[in-house]
């Protein structure tokens, strides 16, 4: 990796190493296919920064990674293994080498926004995702912001609720969830929220106005009605996925919006998006909205995000911190649904005790694409 000359490594940080220990796949499948074990340390691009990861986040994208499923997703991951060998995306810590191309950031910087394999003592990220951390919050939390948050920023967005408007979410425990029912609520909105009875007083500390479980309904639109408790809402963001938009509409006034963010029950082939392509087309003629949100990695989003957390309008709710090493059992957790909030890596760690041999030291210039 070529230095810069000109730039000389700040006393806190330690010599890179040309290797280090990173949880890597080779292949699709379950947590069995992520492995901890050395590999090359990665080398920032000129729109990159290298950053010495101190926690990343687990989120729903890092299972679609692992699994390759559903299988279109394979044309843009990688057909038979993933093009992106060390695994993870959110990230937290601090900037030790930058690309020529890069502006905003410097060595010794503390940053957090979304990395090429975050779950790595050492992760190169695009300038472009990463946002300086907030003062606010330990890294352990600000790693938690990336993609959930920017997501749930976008999503409400595109609710378009007017100001003092009411807003219905469902699944609003998980990571998407608890941001957006807490950038919702610090527009002013009126947030009504669905999650499992267990979930319910951790979604209400977020600031819903109130909060319906799901599972003690006979069906949906039992458990629509008793939400909506006679008022209409002027959107419903639909994080879990599961609702038949025929009885979202019910409850959503004529000219309201319903934003699809996610679900994960349609299947190996097209996972959650052949129901909301289906409800698009459907929903051509009709007066309300029908938005299906595909996010954007964008560093607006979460400067967004992050302004909010400084100014104590959102915390960021950790549900648990693992070592990185048990990345594979803390997807697992993820997907059987138990984590409220977001479940977070701690890295910091195991970075120099894994090294190899000295690699760069500081800042890099253009160095050559791996």
């Amino acid at each position: 990796m070529d230095v810069d000359p000109g730039v000389s490594t700040p006393e806190h940080v330690t010599a890179i190493p040309a290797t280090m220990h990173a949880v890597t796949q080779d292949g699709y499948g379950d947590s069995g296919v992520l492995r901890w074990r050395e590999t090359a340390t990665p080398t920032p691009r000129a729109d990159e920064v290298l950053i010495a990861v101190e926690a990343a986040a687990v989120d729903r994208g890092t299972w679609h990674v692992m699994t390759g499923l559903p299988l279109f997703a394979r044309l843009g991951l990688g057909l038979r293994r993933p093009k992106a060998p060390i695994a993870g995306l959110d990230t937290a810590g601090t900037v030790v080498a930058v690309g020529s191309k890069v502006t905003r950031f410097a060595v010794g910087d503390e940053v957090c926004g979304i990395a090429r394999g975050s779950f790595a003592p050492w992760a190169a990220a695009r300038e472009a995702k990463l946002v300086a951390a907030p003062t606010s919050v330990d890294a352990v939390q600000a790693a938690a912001l990336g993609v959930s948050g920017i997501t749930a920023v976008q999503a409400v967005r595109a609710a378009r609720v007017p100001d003092g408007g009411r807003v219905l979410v469902t699944g609003a425990s998980g990571g998407v969830g608890s941001y957006v029912v807490q950038v919702a609520a610090a527009r002013g909105l009126r947030v009504v929220a669905v999650c499992s009875a267990p979930k319910v007083e951790a979604v209400r500390s977020w600031g819903a106005e109130r909060v319906v479980a799901r599972d003690v309904h006979r069906d949906t639109r039992a458990l629509l009605a008793t939400a909506a408790g006679g008022e209409s809402f002027d959107a419903v963001i639909d994080i879990a996925g599961h609702m038949p938009v025929r009885e979202l509409r019910r409850v959503v006034t004529p000219r309201g919006s319903i934003v699809f963010v996610g679900g994960e029950t349609e299947g190996r082939l097209m996972g959650g998006f052949h129901r909301p392509m289906l409800r698009s087309i459907r929903m051509v003629v009709a007066r309300q909205r029908y938005v299906m949100l595909v996010s954007s990695e964008r560093a607006e989003d979460l400067q967004t995000l992050v302004d909010l957390v400084d100014a104590g309008a959102v915390r960021p709710h950790v549900h648990a911190v693992r070592p990185v090493e048990a990345a594979g059992a803390a997807v697992d957790e993820l997907a059987a649904g138990q984590v409220v909030g977001k479940l977070v890596l701690q890295v910091a760690s195991t970075g120099p005790s894994a090294a190899g041999p000295a690699g760069i030291h500081a800042a890099v210039t253009d160095p050559p694409r791996p």
